[in-house]
């Protein structure tokens, strides 16, 4: 018996059923419902049992909750014709409510994302896009981007007057959050921009799904220079970033600001060229532990030296840094000396040293953001109030549990402008890194009278993309010039031509399989659905990049092809998946894709056949599947569509 495909995304209320079952296998009644009653008996004293206990609630919130663990009935369909370097680049740009987006990317990309940035808009009760409906997800959406009902429309007015002012506002960043901590790492970061008018909510909703204890920050971001006179009032000159981890981690360092690194080049040795200058730090403790090899002395300019409690280094490599002129030696008042380790700007490597963010960040200002957006795109009206994309590098920047890294998934999943994309690019192109960036945005067509739609762009993921095309070859041409400039590629300078400036466009669309119908009109409709189940005018790359969702691969795997006896397989990450949609499927297709496995010499895979491929054929698919069987596939890696 070979499984059958469906067009939904994972369910993750089965999942966290499974997770119960594995955890408490006996809170499992007949028909895999919960009893809470023995779950509350097993986690004893643990459980709540307090009806006044603190809790934030409002209006819809039950439901938010339950709409967020509905699956998805969509897809994502590639757009090659919208991409850029479409089958090399590990670069995703989607286009769709990003709500279905989160739901589809939570098989491939669950706890793999490093770090995600959000610019939520703000709830000032205007232009409210965000309107979700979970009875029926895919075709709200599509109705209200104008892409199957003109006469739907893509705003609603949610003003302070409506009661739900808040609740309507929670309710639509609530679901969105939660799904996207799926995604973060284990020590991955979560920065949200906000303003004061849901800061405090934002905060509580951000409590509930990350814990107390996983807020690493709350940042006052200073983004403007000043708002002119007011007659009364404070003039408002910041926004907030909350910053919160998925697990609690042990250390953040962040890119050195102007006046830290001011504060290093004010001292200067013979290896300034090579480090930089440096600052100082105590190699004296203030506390005694029980490690002797702490405790010693130590000989300088004739004098023994002892501290007043113990050394931070061992003997030999304190001696070994004052050998190298890494030490400073200052003889105070009273005769004792005060020993000092130098610490350079520059690490050993050449690379910059971080150190500890501040939790005020002084800029960089709105008005870089918009002058950004003019000196890619021609004009500063093109879109309203961008985020400085050196704000977003900065916070890319930070280095988390010590562990220097340059590569991982970047997301944002209200790109507006594509500010991410901009800043991944701009740090790949000065530290050698490897990132990649995955954006959403909603297609919002635009205003007629806008200056954008005068130039040309019907939707804001419009100009997203024209964006990332504009400023990818702007950074690589400042690469090749520096380039030019030096003379020759040295081994801290990035080959333009190894940088990733390329994006895969993927659109949100109901799924390209049929739902079946319990209510089919007559027999005739149920046996077209039987003899083609996948919705007419879809392509094959359509369906490909559909299975590759719900088997949870990237969207950026390498997808390869070869023919047998003239039908195409398609080879998804090397023989991690093998897919054939043609017609006339035979047992030299079984053959050829077990070949191919060896070829890469993994023991198994998966494949997925088109149903309608065997033509009715039923001996004929069923020795298909027993060669796969024979040679080592299990029958759940075998799939029909």
């Amino acid at each position: 018996m070979v499984n059958k495909m469906n067009g939904e995304s994972i369910e993750i209320t089965k999942q966290n059923i499974e997770r119960l079952k594995e955890l408490f296998p006996e809170v499992l009644t007949d028909g895999e419902k919960i009893d809470f009653d023995m779950l509350r008996t097993v986690l004893g004293e643990v459980v709540e049992d307090n009806n006044e206990r603190y809790q934030f609630t409002w209006h819809g919130k039950k439901q938010t909750i339950l709409g967020a663990q509905k699956p998805s009935k969509g897809t994502l369909r590639p757009v090659p014709e919208k991409s850029k370097n479409f089958d090399t680049t590990e670069n995703l740009y989607i286009e769709g409510d990003n709500l279905e987006v989160l739901k589809l990317l939570q098989k491939s990309y669950n706890g793999k994302i490093k770090m995600i940035y959000i610019d939520p808009p703000y709830n000032t009760g205007n232009d409210f896009v965000y309107k979700d409906d979970f009875k029926s997800s895919i075709i709200h959406y599509l109705r209200e981007t104008g892409q199957i009902d003109v006469e739907g429309n893509s705003t609603s007015t949610n003003t302070e007057a409506n009661g739900r002012y808040h609740s309507d506002w929670l309710n639509m960043m609530y679901p969105r959050i939660k799904l996207a901590r799926n995604l973060l790492m284990d020590n991955g970061l979560i920065f949200i921009s906000i303003d004061e008018n849901e800061m405090e909510n934002l905060k509580k909703i951000c409590n509930e799904i990350f814990g107390e204890r996983n807020l690493v920050q709350e940042i006052v971001w200073r983004n403007k220079y000043g708002a002119g006179a007011k007659t009364k009032g404070f003039i408002g000159v910041h926004e907030y970033i909350l910053c919160y981890s998925k697990t609690p981690i042990l250390n953040i360092e962040a890119p050195l600001n102007e006046d830290q690194i001011s504060e290093y080049n004010k001292n200067k040795d013979e290896h300034y060229s090579m480090r930089g200058g440096y600052v100082t730090q105590p190699l004296m403790t203030r506390s005694l532990d029980d490690r002797a090899n702490l405790q010693y002395t130590i000989e300088y300019n004739g004098e023994t030296i002892v501290p007043r409690k113990q050394w931070v280094w061992e003997k030999s490599r304190l001696l070994e840094a004052i050998k190298n002129n890494e030490v400073v030696f200052n003889k105070k008042n009273d005769g004792t000396y005060s020993v000092r380790a130098k610490k350079y700007l520059k690490n050993i490597d050449g690379t910059m040293r971080k150190g500890k963010p501040l939790s005020l960040l002084n800029g960089p200002f709105t008005q870089q953001g918009t002058k950004e957006i003019e000196e890619t795109l021609g004009s500063n009206k093109i879109f309203n109030f961008p985020k400085p994309s050196e704000l977003i590098k900065y916070l890319f920047s930070f280095t988390v549990n010590e562990v220097e890294e340059k590569d991982g998934i970047y997301l944002d999943f209200f790109s507006g402008s594509a500010t991410a994309a901009q800043a991944i690019m701009k740090l790949n192109s000065e530290d050698q890194g490897q990132r990649k960036f995955i954006l959403a945005q909603l297609p919002e067509v635009l205003e007629e009278n806008s200056e954008a739609y005068k130039e040309g762009y019907l939707t804001i993921c419009d100009i997203g993309e024209e964006r990332i095309r504009r400023a990818g070859e702007k950074i690589k041409q400042e690469l090749v010039e520096k380039q030019k400039a030096a003379g020759m590629l040295d081994e801290n300078t990035v080959d333009p031509e190894s940088l990733d400036i390329g994006f895969k466009v993927l659109k949100l669309d109901t799924s390209n399989i049929r739902e079946w119908n319990a209510d089919f009109e007559n027999i005739e409709e149920q046996m077209e659905y039987h003899e083609n189940p996948l919705i007419e005018g879809r392509t094959e790359l359509d369906i490909v990049y559909e299975i590759m969702l719900k088997h949870g691969l990237e969207l950026t795997y390498p997808i390869e092809t070869f023919e047998v006896d003239g039908k195409t397989i398609y080879d998804i990450a090397f023989g991690n998946l093998f897919i054939c949609l043609a017609d006339h499927i035979n047992t030299n297709i079984a053959k050829a894709i077990i070949a191919k496995r060896d070829e890469y010499g993994i023991e198994t895979s998966s494949v997925v056949f088109s149903d309608a491929g065997f033509e009715g054929n039923d001996s004929e698919k069923l020795n298909c599947i027993e060669l796969l069987k024979g040679a080592g596939y299990p029958e759940d890696n075998l799939l029909t569509i």
